[in-house]
């Protein structure tokens, strides 16, 4: 056998997982070659309709953070398994450390796992936390079979893994982290996490490109899934659900990281609109984040460039969304940008991946190429929020009620939007990129539907 580092499938690196071969199964007795043909059937089972199925109403477990506990959809459900990643430094320890504190002061059980740390090290850390965060037992041990036995024995209802890339199972030949080791001991804590009823949190890594380290089989595996964002150098911190089987998808909470550990960002469109600018080049975008409106700030720089490529440098949002909106400027705003280097930036490290926020980058773009800032008829920065299709139209987006209503609480109106859908108060419908331009440069004076004319 000899080594091969490339799969000649997928074409992908470092995915080959060594294994035993299985014994071959006995010829038929026709003498033809084995095949699923041939299997016999086992013992019938016994299915039933869902109606007669017994609901179970499993009380969740509180972890005493709001933020944490509506990603969840409401809190920790026993026996789930949770996955939470991260880059480095950007808080996933303290947010775990923080829970297990206030569940374990609640009268839950917990247990900490650190497979990266020592155990004097895990108290450094949890010392900043407060005195509740003391009485979290701890296991210093990246030995799989040891957690596993340690477990089983001592029956903790929320348990943390910190992290599943550093688990070792003897059983495997693998370096930690490899893609056998890490499917195996997810897979094992998956089983005896439903089998106990222990809610697991497996803490993983990232990769440079920022999606999470390890085979995708262990996305699919978990229960939740939940990505921690945010910049280091920054004190904001997001963390959204990617999946969740308990609750919505793309729900998102801020968190504030200071000296004492994360403080929770109750109303997060007051900390970002507080900070706007209002100057060329900036807007404000009333985005939705799960079910939650948040208004975010978007600037823009447009610069001459001295490239024979110019610079496409973006911050928060997709970069090839931005080509897409730059062409449809070009073509239907005769807004040329080939010549000119683009810089998009969402601020306080936020990322917004909803299609509602191409008009707040379009509008940036404009503003910032123009020379000329965008404000509502008070001074304020203009709020606005749509999704631009190729032919130039403004095109609906869900939720426009609660993105003015949030918008109107902090008096930024009116908002600039698409029409037809949801008209609600205070929304200065748009059909097409052009009409919403000439209404926004225009200094709102004219109705959109003047500036359609």
């Amino acid at each position: 056998m000899a080594w091969t580092g490339q799969c000649p499938d997928c074409r992908e690196w470092n995915t080959l997982v060594e294994q035993a071969a299985p014994r071959p199964a006995s010829a038929p007795a026709s003498g033809k070659a084995g095949n699923g043909r041939n299997l016999k059937p086992g013992a019938p089972g016994r299915s039933i309709p869902l109606r007669e199925v017994e609901m179970v109403n499993l009380e969740r477990f509180s972890t005493g953070i709001g933020e944490l506990d509506r990603v969840l959809g409401g809190g920790i459900v026993p026996g789930s398994l949770i996955l939470l990643g991260g880059s480095p430094g950007i808080g996933k320890s303290t947010v775990t450390g923080m829970a297990l504190a206030n569940l374990q002061a609640a009268g839950i059980e917990t247990l900490y796992v650190s497979a990266e740390e020592s155990a004097a090290q895990v108290r450094m850390r949890a010392e900043r936390l407060g005195p509740a965060a003391l009485g979290v037992k701890v296991l210093a041990e990246s030995s799989l079979e040891t957690v596993l036995g340690t477990i089983e024995s001592e029956r903790p209802s929320v348990c943390v893994i910190d992290s599943v890339q550093t688990m070792h199972s003897a059983g495997l030949s693998g370096a930690p982290g490899s893609v056998g080791q890490v499917r195996e001991a997810a897979n094992a804590l998956a089983e005896q996490a439903k089998r106990l009823g222990v809610a697991i949190i497996l803490v993983g890594h990232v990769t440079k490109e920022g999606s999470l380290a390890g085979p995708r089989v262990l996305e699919h595996l978990v229960d939740c899934v939940l990505s921690f964002e945010g910049e280091r150098e920054r004190t904001w911190r997001t963390l959204r659900a990617i999946k969740n089987r308990f609750g919505a998808t793309s729900e998102v909470g801020v968190f504030e990281m200071r000296s004492g550990g994360l403080t929770e960002v109750l109303d997060p469109s007051a900390r970002f609109v507080e900070e706007a600018t209002g100057a060329q080049g900036s807007v404000v975008l009333a985005s939705m984040e799960g079910t939650r409106p948040v208004l975010v700030e978007v600037q823009a720089l447009v610069s001459p460039s001295e490239l024979e490529v110019p610079r496409r440098v973006v911050n928060g949002i997709d970069r090839n969304r931005l080509g897409m909106i730059l062409a449809v400027l070009a073509r239907h705003a005769r807004l040329g940008l080939g010549t000119a280097d683009v810089f998009v930036n969402v601020v306080g490290g936020v990322r917004v991946d909803e299609p509602g926020a191409d008009l707040a980058v379009a509008l940036a773009v404009a503003s910032a190429q123009r020379g000329e800032p965008l404000t509502g008829p008070d001074g304020r920065p203009m709020a606005c929020f749509g999704e631009l299709g190729l032919t130039g139209d403004l095109r609906y987006v869900a939720h426009a009620d609660r993105r003015v209503s949030e918008a109107a609480k902090f008096g930024l109106s009116p908002v600039l939007g698409p029409a037809g859908g949801e008209s609600p108060g205070g929304l200065a419908p748009c059909a097409s990129i052009r009409q919403a331009l000439k209404f926004a440069f225009s200094g709102n004076q004219a109705s959109p539907e003047s500036a359609a004319a």
